[in-house]
C-alpha cells in the first residue's frame, strides 16, 4: 500500500533522535534499508493502542470489583457497560466454536485480540490518524502470535498426538510418501499459511477501508457522509469478528484431543 501522512507522522517528524534510531535498526534488520517515520507509525500506533487497552481494562476492573453497584446495569452506555457487552458477546462466539470450558481457558488470547483489532481499526475513522492494522507487519504479527499460540496449546494438551495427527491416516508402508506430503502440507498449513490468512486479510480490509475512508474526505471537506461511517464502522466490527473467528476455530481444532482426529481420519 501507498505510504500515507497522519497526525502521527508530522509528530514522529518532530522527533529526530527517534527517526535517528529507527533509521539505525532499520539498517541493521533490513539490509541497510533506512525507515522513515511512515514506517515506524504504525508500531508506535499500536503501542499506543496497546497502552490504551489496558487502561480501559483496569478502569472497567476497578469499576466491576465494586460488588453492589457492578450487579445492578446502568442506564445508559458508560465503559463498563461497554467492555461487559463486548467482552460477552467475543465470549459468547468464543464458547459457540470451542465450548464453554476450552472458552474460558483459551478466552484471554481471543479478548485481548478482540480490543486490540477492534481499538487499532476504529482509528481509521478518525480523521487524520491511521489504523495500525492497515500495517502489514502490525497484521502478519497478530497472526503469527496467534499461530504460535494455537500451535503452543495444541502441544500442551495432546503432547505428541497433535504431531501425529499432521502425519494423516495410517497408509501402512506403501503409503508412506502419501503420509510424508500429508505432513508436510498440514505442517505449512500451521506454521505459514493460517498466520498469513490471518494477517494479510485483516491488512488488505482495513487498508482498502482506510484508503476509501481517506477518499471521502478529499471530495467532502466540510463532512464525512454518514453512510461512510456506518460502512466504515461495520468493517471495524467486522474485521474483528473475522479475526478472532478464525482464532477461535484454529485454537478450537488444535486443542482437539486426538481421540477426535483419528474419528475424524477414519470418517
Amino acid at each position: 500500500m501507498p505510504e500515507h501522512t497522519s497526525f502521527l507522522s508530522y509528530l514522529l517528524a518532530m522527533f529526530p533522535g527517534l527517526s535517528h534510531n529507527a533509521e539505525a535498526l532499520g539498517k541493521m534488520v533490513m539490509s541497510g534499508q533506512p525507515v522513515s517515520e511512515h514506517h515506524v507509525e504504525p508500531f508506535v500506533m499500536s503501542v499506543l493502542i496497546a497502552v490504551l487497552v489496558l487502561v480501559l481494562a483496569m478502569l472497567a476492573r476497578g469499576q466491576l470489583q465494586q460488588t453492589e453497584k457492578a450487579v445492578i446495569p446502568e442506564a445508559k452506555l458508560t465503559l463498563r457497560t461497554f467492555i461487559e457487552v463486548f467482552v460477552g458477546a467475543f465470549y459468547g462466539l468464543a464458547r459457540d466454536i470451542m465450548g464453554a470450558k476450552r472458552a474460558r481457558q483459551f478466552f484471554p488470547v481471543i479478548g485481548t485480540s478482540a480490543l486490540f483489532i477492534f481499538f487499532s481499526n476504529l482509528m481509521g475513522l478518525i480523521p487524520g490518524m491511521s489504523p495500525p492494522t492497515s500495517s502489514l507487519n502490525i497484521t502478519l504479527g497478530c497472526g503469527l502470535l496467534v499461530a504460535i499460540l494455537f500451535n503452543y496449546y495444541g502441544l500442551r494438551e495432546n503432547g505428541f498426538g497433535y504431531i501425529k495427527h499432521l502425519w494423516g491416516p495410517n497408509l501402512g508402508v506403501l503409503g508412506i510418501p502419501i503420509n510424508i506430503l500429508i505432513f508436510c502440507i498440514e505442517a505449512l498449513t500451521m506454521v505459514v499459511i493460517r498466520p498469513l490468512t490471518l494477517g494479510v486479510r485483516l491488512m488488505i480490509n482495513m487498508a482498502v477501508d482506510h484508503l476509501i475512508g481517506s477518499i471521502f474526505l478529499g471530495l467532502i471537506a466540510l463532512f464525512l457522509p454518514i453512510p461512510a461511517i456506518f460502512l466504515g464502522i461495520l468493517v471495524v466490527v467486522v474485521q474483528t469478528v473475522v479475526f478472532c473467528l478464525l482464532s477461535c476455530v484454529y485454537i478450537g481444532l488444535a486443542t482437539e484431543h486426538e481421540e477426535h482426529h483419528e474419528g475424524a481420519h477414519h470418517h
